[in-house]
């Protein structure tokens, strides 16, 4: 009787939300956890985690995950065996590179943009979102239940896997990924060819049909630049941050190895734009196309250069291609 008057409550609290514009508030998701005070310190079920220098209260035992922005989240999630419980969609459909964990999932919303009726209907213990969703999007997700946004940044990388390895109980298989992706790197950089070293090499994407650049310490030019120890192209030096650059832009750094990632569900809107590009004779005027040199999704094009498991994927796909 108590769960079916909660239930009702909880539905008529949505509905008002809805109606007025304001989520629920956190007082009332939380009314019968009040009696568990905010401080982890002696409290019988809730422990303190310590991510990227800040300290998360989480209940004990984290049954019931959401993911809502963070591919590099599902990455590791994925390389460690764990399923969420509610998982955003790509063009309405869970990628398929999730399969093994989002097949009993439920949709909450796509990508950078969470339902949080649908994750508030799941009651979830922690929430994994995005560090790139607007403050407005973060206040609403922790009305909803502990918010963690996972770091896009390649540096941090480890920290995340390990964070999500204590999270969830996997933390000797999230040591043995960092092991495994250690020696990797090491054997990869030794592997090497003399002439290749003073090439340029370029990671690019492509998304919402126009061609992304990274700077050097973001995307796969993390593995690229820091551990293969290519030289960085003058010209991505100078990008800041992830920008979209003109094919005759690109076609002056003309490039002598280009890794290409693209998804067909991030130009939904312009479905032929790698057939277009293809054709284009500026592109085809470059030195890599000329030499055979492109290489087109070495990786799922979902992947995002951050979570290590991807990043092991890019590093052996990209020696083997620079070896050829």
């Amino acid at each position: 009787m108590t769960r079916k008057l909660w239930i009702l409550g909880l539905a008529v609290v949505i509905a008002g939300g809805l109606i007025t514009g304001i989520y629920v508030n956190k007082t009332v998701l939380y009314q019968a956890d009040q009696s568990v005070p905010v401080s982890a310190k002696g409290q019988v079920g809730r422990k303190s985690h310590s991510y990227l220098g800040k300290e998360y209260i989480l209940p004990d035992k984290i049954d019931k995950i959401v993911v809502t922005g963070a591919l590099e989240a599902l990455e590791d999630l994925l390389v460690l065996g764990v399923k969420p419980v509610g998982v955003m969609t790509i063009g309405g459909t869970f990628p398929t590179l999730f399969a093994d964990i989002t097949k009993d999932a439920k949709p909450i919303g796509e990508r950078m943009q969470p339902s949080f009726e649908a994750i508030l209907k799941i009651r979830p213990d922690v929430i994994l979102s995005s560090d790139k969703f607007p403050a407005s999007t973060a206040e609403q997700l922790k009305k909803i239940a502990p918010t963690i946004p996972i770091s896009h940044f390649p540096i941090d990388g480890k920290a995340n896997l390990l964070f999500l390895g204590e999270l969830t109980g996997k933390q000797e298989q999230a040591k043995e990924v960092l092991r495994k992706y250690e020696q990797d790197a090491a054997a990869a950089k030794a592997r090497l060819p003399e002439g290749v070293k003073d090439k340029k090499v370029v990671a690019v994407r492509i998304r919402a049909g126009n061609i992304g650049v990274y700077p050097a310490n973001v995307f796969f030019n993390e593995i690229l630049y820091g551990e293969l120890g290519l030289f960085v192209p003058e010209e991505i030096k100078a990008v800041k941050a992830q920008e979209v650059i003109s094919l005759e832009k690109f076609s002056e750094m003309d490039p002598d190895y280009i890794f290409l990632q693209y998804a067909v569900l991030e130009s939904p809107a312009q479905p032929n734009v790698l057939k277009d590009l293809q054709q284009n004779p500026i592109w085809r005027s470059m030195k890599a196309v000329k030499n055979n040199n492109v290489f087109i999704n070495v990786v799922d094009p979902l992947v995002q250069g951050v979570a290590i498991g991807g990043k092991i994927q890019f590093l052996n796909a990209a020696i083997e291609k620079l070896s050829l």
